[in-house]
This record gives structure tokens, C-alpha cells and sequence, in this order.
């Protein structure tokens, strides 16, 4: 078994011997290349490099890059290389490495940029953002006057599956997580409300937390992640194939084909779904009530209703409609504004969850200020 070297010598005449030994194969404990280029770069240069492999056994990539990093600091440094020392295979693929020169600019920088520097690219970038947001909103809203006057071009096949996508195809998940936070509020009601002797405002508790402000943001936050993930997907989707100037060319409108139906159809549906949340989120609480307290399920259902005002209820209604609007603009805004390759299609999906649900909190947190200063 060979031991694999590397060494390296000033010979007279302003050489430089570069001797390999051994096996130089990918996978192993290879010798650094580093010292030889430092050497390179250091006073007085050697006019020439030679390589030197009379001793070097077995050999593949591994010997090849090696080769290569040295070269590419010999040339840095003006300094000839003279490869007649390598061995044939490796000569050819050596020349075939450097047959085409390395286009400028193609390797990535890796300068580091300050904290400042970096601050102020976001800055940029965040404005910018809101720059294209607010101007998709102005464009939404010119098409929502087309669509209200009859002049905006879709179709109406396409909007009742809208509304079956935003709306009867979300009712499992929505179920399902509603009815389990309902449960969570019970079960943490049960505990500390039994401690004063007070269990049976758990109804009250669960009622009045889901219809105000959980059944709408909950409901808000998986449309995000679903339906307004769906719709970047598929409005991205589209113009990495070309089908939205496709629209342009024909001398259909993209908003008003593509974004106007999937917003009224996930803003009307918003409000049911909040509705029905509330309801999954009530059984959940009162299966809970019923199992750990010691009242009767008429008992539980007449609290539950008296601590339900019209007030609660319109009011988590009209958040909802809120948060639908944000959640399909985000989607779409962000599916218009995809690139042109499959991993900006992923990009624009990823922001436009993101974006909804930030959305949606600085929404519920801005609506419940203002609900609160107006006593709803």
C-alpha cells in the first residue's frame, strides 16, 4: 500500500518541483494544496512549476483538483507551468478543464457585508414589497369595479370551483382543528375555573373565545397555509408557463380572469367557514364540560347561549371577512408576482404564507384595539 505525499522544492533556475507520491483518489486523507499556493505568492517567485510524479501510484478527481488549484495560482501569478511531468490521462483532462476559459463574474462572490449594510438591504427590499402590494391592491380594486359593472372577463365554471376549493373542500381540516382548540379551552377552563368553584363559565369561556376571536383567526390561519398557498402555486404555476401574457396577449385582463374570482370566492366563503369553526370549537368545549364537570348538557347549551351576544358574534364575522381578503391578496399578489423558474413558484408560496399570516395578526391585533375603544 502506497502512502500518499505531497512535496514541494526550489530547484536552481528559479524552478519549483512539485512531487506527488502515492495513491490520489477521492475519499482518502489527502495532502493540502494550501502551502504550495501560499509558496506562490510569496518573494522571490519561481520563473516555472514543475510536477514531478515518477513515484505517484493510483490516481482519479482527487489528484486532478489538486492539479488544477495549483495551476490556477501559478497563472495568477504570471508564473509558467509546465505540465509535460503529469501524466498523459491526467495532461488531456487538465486541458480540457482550462479549453474554456471561466466566464467572468460566474463564480459566487462570497464577500461578507456588514450589519448596516445588511439592515439596509431589507429596508429596501421590505419597502419595495409594500411598494408592489399596495399597487396590486389599487389594480384589485379597479378590477372589483369591472366585476360589479359586468365588464370584467372570466369564467363562471372557474368561480364555482373557487368556491368549492375555498369552501366545502376545507371543512375537514377546518373541523378538525376548531374542534380540538375548543377542547384545549375547556379543559384548561375546567381546571382553573374548578378552582373557585365557577366550572360552569367554562361554556362561557369557550362560546365567547371561539365566536370573537379564535374561530376566525384559526379558520384565517389554515386558509393561509391552504388556499392562499394554492392560489401563489397555481398563479405562479401559470407564469412560469407563459398562460398569464398568454391572457395579455389575447386581450384578457390576468386580474380580472385569474385574481378577481378566487377573492370573492375565498372573502364569501370566509365568514361560513368562521361560523362553522365556532360551532366545532362549541361541541368541542361542551364534550369536554360534560365529562369533567357535573352539569346536564341543557344546563351547558343555556350558558353557552347567554354568553353569546350579537355583538361577539358580527363582530368575529366581520373579522373574518378581514382576514379572507388579506389571506387571497397575499396568495394572489405573491403568485403575480413569481419569477420564471420552479424554485421561484416555491419562493412565491413560501412568501405567501408568510405574508397572510402576518397579515392576519397585525389585523386582529389593530381590529381588536379598535373593537375595544368602540366597547363591541
Amino acid at each position: 500500500m502506497s502512502i500518499t505525499t505531497l512535496t514541494y522544492d526550489d530547484k536552481g533556475g528559479g524552478d519549483l518541483g512539485i512531487t506527488f507520491a502515492g495513491d490520489w483518489l477521492l475519499g482518502q486523507d489527502l495532502p493540502s494544496v494550501d502551502s504550495i499556493v501560499d509558496r506562490l505568492k510569496q518573494s522571490p517567485r519561481p520563473e516555472r512549476l514543475v510536477f514531478i510524479t515518477d513515484e505517484l501510484s493510483n490516481w482519479n478527481t482527487g489528484f486532478i483538483k489538486a492539479v488544477i488549484k495549483i495551476i490556477h495560482a501559478a497563472s495568477s501569478q504570471g508564473i509558467v507551468v509546465d505540465e509535460t511531468g503529469l501524466p498523459e490521462g491526467a495532461r488531456r483532462l487538465v486541458a480540457l478543464a482550462f479549453a474554456v476559459k471561466e466566464r467572468e463574474g460566474a463564480r459566487r462572490g462570497h464577500d461578507e457585508k456588514g450589519l448596516l449594510d445588511q439592515v439596509g438591504e431589507a429596508t429596501l427590499r421590505t419597502y419595495e414589497e409594500q411598494r408592489n402590494l399596495l399597487r396590486f391592491t389599487g389594480e384589485l380594486m379597479l378590477s372589483l369595479s369591472r366585476y360589479l359593472r359586468g365588464k370584467a372577463t372570466y369564467l363562471r365554471s372557474d368561480l364555482v370551483l373557487y368556491f368549492q376549493e375555498a369552501g366545502a373542500e376545507a371543512l375537514p381540516i377546518v373541523s378538525l382543528i376548531s374542534f380540538l382548540i375548543g377542547m384545549i379551552f375547556a379543559f384548561v377552563g375546567v381546571k382553573q375555573l374548578s378552582l373557585f368553584g365557577a366550572g360552569i363559565y367554562t361554556a362561557d369561556l369557550v362560546a365567547v373565545a371561539m365566536v370573537r376571536e379564535m374561530a376566525a383567526i384559526m379558520t384565517a390561519i389554515i386558509m393561509a397555509g391552504r388556499t392562499g398557498a394554492a392560489y401563489a402555486a397555481q398563479i405562479g404555476t401559470m407564469k412560469v408557463n407563459e398562460e398569464v401574457d398568454a391572457l395579455s396577449t389575447l386581450g384578457v385582463n390576468p386580474i380580472d380572469f385569474l385574481v378577481t374570482p378566487r377573492i370573492i370566492a375565498l372573502v364569501v366563503m370566509m365568514p361560513l367557514l368562521t361560523m362553522y369553526s365556532s360551532l366545532m370549537g362549541i361541541l368541542g368545549g361542551t364534550l369536554v364540560g360534560l365529562m369533567m364537570l357535573d352539569v346536564s348538557l341543557v344546563q351547558y347549551t343555556q350558558q353557552t347561549i347567554s354568553a353569546v351576544e350579537m355583538n361577539s358574534l358580527l363582530g368575529g364575522l366581520f373579522k373574518s371577512l378581514v382576514y379572507g381578503s388579506l389571506v387571497a391578496l397575499a396568495g394572489c399578489q405573491q403568485g403575480m408576482a413569481c419569477g420564471s423558474s420552479a424554485m421561484a413558484v416555491g419562493q412565491s408560496t413560501t412568501r405567501a404564507v408568510v405574508l397572510g399570516i402576518v397579515l392576519i395578526v397585525v389585523s386582529a391585533a389593530i381590529l381588536t384595539v379598535i373593537y375595544i375603544n368602540l366597547g363591541i
